[in-house]
Formats: structure tokens, sequence, C-alpha cells
């Protein structure tokens, strides 16, 4: 009688455990979700990287959504209206690289102030960081606006292709102001460790954009149809409000970052510093995105059917890796603050967590895209000549993911760090001296057409995840100074 008794307390105990462990795991999910002003330099770790990743996560998955429905909508208009549209993003991306690159340095450089227990400077780096933003996109947009037409001539595509999508790339290309405020100040946010803002005004640009798609692509009720044109004057509408919604956090003094009337005067030597650091952010991806250009450049050889799969299956692999970096983000921010702490040891054990926990996200979608790749192609278009080529690419990329897990955080790490020279020079050797002449090797000379250059990207990533990871371990990112 006594050991029952005993087995019925026990199992009693267990099960109040059990409910007590999920209640506490549910607020923290809330905490994270809602924004929380705790210390990243000396709370818990895993605490630290949840309230971190979660929100990073939940933008980047966003943005994920956001990056597949223009292509969802557009594929309805047929293969030439998504050439249209890979071809240009092709091209965009050189905006991403600048903003990607600005991101870096303006990433480190606030999360070591705030680490540093120096929100003042952190206030004056967000602001001359903003000003960076609005002066190198104007140039780029007025180029994009003027030359939308030999742009897309440029990137090898057909006179019918440049009649269907040049307003797509004038529009695109013009709004280059929103694409990089939105990032310049969403990487405020996040060196900060204001995660849960970032999440906020991509979300808001996002959801924006969603909702606009289909109207002015079809010109749904009141709105205009203006076709694949629709599709970036949606983007850039949702960008914008984006912006001004991150702007309004930013002088109402809701975020870690407050920004006052003292903090815009313009100081040179911040400015020099943030351009320092973000010029090898900007050759970093630069780099990287200028190989992707190249990469597309050998797919044209083989038609706009091919350049259609391509950028459908690019759209849905990127949907899946924009929630990996936001994982990865996670790492650069406590990277940044526990180095600007003088804990070093921290930062490296915290990056080594992060990365596990991007191999496990990272892995669930490449068994997806191994086994299924053809029904997620089906979703965006049902041309049969399109979705053999989104197939194959989608599933012998997905054959690398395991590596680029690792391959992304590392990176991320390196950046966060301000070290955004040696993700450089590996994404040099790793794209420009491998990858693409491999592809061009496969694809034509072997005669493997696209597949040969979808094997290529899945190799050439798994190298430069190799020597990212060779590269961190030696430690010399934990002595950067910014």
């Amino acid at each position: 009688m006594a050991d029952k008794l005993n087995e019925l307390r026990t199992g009693k105990h267990a099960e109040e455990s059990a409910r007590t462990r999920l209640g506490s795991l549910w607020k923290e999910l809330g905490l994270a979700f809602r924004g929380t002003d705790v210390d990243y330099t000396t709370v818990r770790l895993s605490r630290a990287i949840l309230f971190l990743a979660l929100p990073m996560v939940l933008e980047m998955a966003m943005e994920s959504v956001f990056v597949v429905v223009d292509v969802f909508f557009v594929a309805k208009l047929g293969a030439e209206a998504v050439a249209a549209v890979g071809l240009t993003d092709s091209v965009v991306t050189l905006v991403y690289a600048i903003a990607v690159g600005l991101t870096m340095a303006i990433t480190a450089m606030v999360s070591r102030r705030i680490g540093e227990k120096d929100p003042e400077r952190a206030s004056h780096t967000a602001i001359q960081a903003i000003y960076i933003g609005i002066i190198i996109s104007v140039p780029i947009s007025l180029l994009g606006i003027s030359q939308s037409k030999n742009i897309l001539h440029m990137m090898g595509a057909s006179d019918s292709v440049v009649k269907i999508g040049s307003g797509y790339t004038a529009v695109l290309i013009g709004g280059s102001s929103t694409i990089m405020l939105l990032f310049v100040i969403n990487a405020v946010f996040r060196g900060a460790g204001d995660a849960v803002l970032a999440m906020r005004g991509l979300w808001l640009a996002n959801i924006i954009n969603i909702v606009l798609d289909p109207c002015l692509i079809f010109g749904l009720g009141p709105f205009p149809e203006l076709g694949v044109s629709g599709a970036a004057v949606a983007t850039t509408i949702g960008r914008g409000l984006g912006v001004i919604y991150q702007i309004w956090i930013l002088f109402r003094g809701r975020s870690r970052v407050k920004v006052k009337r003292r903090h815009l005067n313009l100081q040179v030597n911040v400015i020099i510093r943030l351009l320092r650091v973000s010029f090898g952010g900007v050759l970093q991806y630069l780099i990287a995105t200028a190989s992707w250009i190249g990469i597309v450049r050998i797919i044209a050889l083989f038609g706009s059917t091919v350049i259609a799969g391509y950028t459908i299956a690019v759209r849905i692999i990127i949907f899946s890796l924009l929630p990996s970096w936001g994982i990865a983000n996670a790492a650069a921010t406590l990277v940044g603050q526990n180095l600007g702490a003088r804990k070093p040891e921290r930062a490296e054990k915290a990056v080594w967590k992060i990365a596990f926990a991007n191999l496990i996200f990272l892995g669930i979608f490449s068994l997806v895209f191994i086994f299924f790749p053809e029904a997620l192609a089906q979703i965006f278009t049902d041309d049969p000549e399109v979705i053999p080529h989104a197939r194959d690419c989608l599933r012998f990329i997905a054959f690398g993911y395991a590596l680029m897990a690792y391959g992304t955080v590392m990176v991320h790490a390196f950046n966060g760090a301000g070290d955004t020279y040696t993700p450089s020079v590996i994404n040099f050797f790793c794209y420009w001296l491998f990858q693409i002449p491999l592809a061009y090797l496969l694809a034509v000379i072997v005669g493997l057409d696209a597949r040969g250059v979808f094997i290529a990207i899945a190799v050439g990533e798994c190298l430069l995840a190799l020597v990212a990871i060779l590269v961190f371990r030696r430690g010399k990112w934990k002595f950067h100074k910014i």
C-alpha cells in the first residue's frame, strides 16, 4: 500500500514539474516575442540565444514569405515575367551587397558599444549609418530609373523579357533608398539587442507588400493593373512604410538606442570607422552576390525556361535560408556585445550553440527539398518545361545544407566581431576561384547543362563552410578592435 502511495506521489510530482517547465517555457517564449531588456552579456546563454534568435527567425521568416510571394503572383503572367524578376533580382543583389555590408559594420559597432555600456556612442553610430545609407542609395536609384532596359539587356534578357520587365526593374532599383534604410535601421536594432523591433519593422513592410501584390499586378478592385511592374510598386511601398515605422521608433526612444537632437550632427570620425568596417562587409557580400550574377549568366545560356526554374528554386531556397540567417544574426549580436564586455569565451560558446541549432533547422528543410522538390515547384508554376529545372536546383543545393548551417553562423560571428575582411577572402577563394569555374566546367565543357551549375553551387557552399569553420577555430576574431 505504501509503495502505491509513493508511486502516486512521485507521478503527481512529475506531472506538476512538467506543467511548471511547460509554463516556464511559454513565459520565456512570450518574453522573446514581446521583447525584454535583459543584459545579453550576463543573462544565461540559452536565454540570450532564445531572446535574440526567436524574433530574428520570425523576422526573416516573414522576409522569406515576401521573397516567394512576388514570384507566386508573377508566375501567373508566364515564364518571361518570372525571368524578368529573376534577372532584376540578380542585379538588385548588388544593392543588397552594399546594404548588408553596412549592416555588418553597424551591428558590430552598435553591439560593441552596448557591450561596453556606452549607449550614447551607439546612438551617434546609428545616425551616421543612416546618413551613409541615404548618400549611397540616391545615385543607385537614379541609375535604375534611367537605365532599366540596358540593365536587363546586360543580364542577357531577350527583347520580349526587356519589354515586360523594364518597368519592374526601374521601380525596384529606383526604390533602393527603402532597401538601404530598412537594412540599416534594423541592423541598429539587432546590434542593440532589440531584435523584436527589427522583426516588427520587417513584418509591417512585408505584410503591406503581400496585400498590395495581387492588387497591383492584376488590377483588383480600384487598383490599376500594372502587371509585373505592380510587384515592384507593392514592394517599394511596403518597404517605405516599414522605414517610416523604424524612424518613428528610433526617435520615440523605445529602443535601447535612443536618438535625440544632439545625435544628429555629422561625426566624420564615426563615419570613417563605419566605412572602414563596412568596406570589408560590402566587399564580402559583393564577391558573393557578383558570383551569383556570374552563375545566372551561365544559366542564361540554356534559355528562359531554365532561368525561370532557377528563379523559382532560389526563391524557395531563400525561404529556408532567411530564417537560418536570422538564427545566425543572433551569433553576430552576442559576439559583438560579449567582446565589448570582454567575455570572448562566452562569445565563442554562443556561436557553437547557435550553429548546432541552425544545423537542426536547415536539416529539416534539406529533407523536404530532397524528397519533395517537384511538389514545391508546382506551387509556383504548372509549366512542364520549368518544373524539372526547379526540381533539380532544389535537390542538388539541399545536399549542402548541413555544412551551410555551420558556415553561415561562423561568417556571422566574424562580422559580429567586426572582422569583415576574413569572410571576404574566404568568399573570393570559394566563389570566384572555385565555384564559378566549376559551374562552367560542369555545365558547358562536361555537358551537364544547368545541372552542372546546381552541383557547383552546392560544392562551393560546402567548401566555404569548411574553410570558415577552420578559420573560426583559430580564434583571431576574439582580438579584433573596432
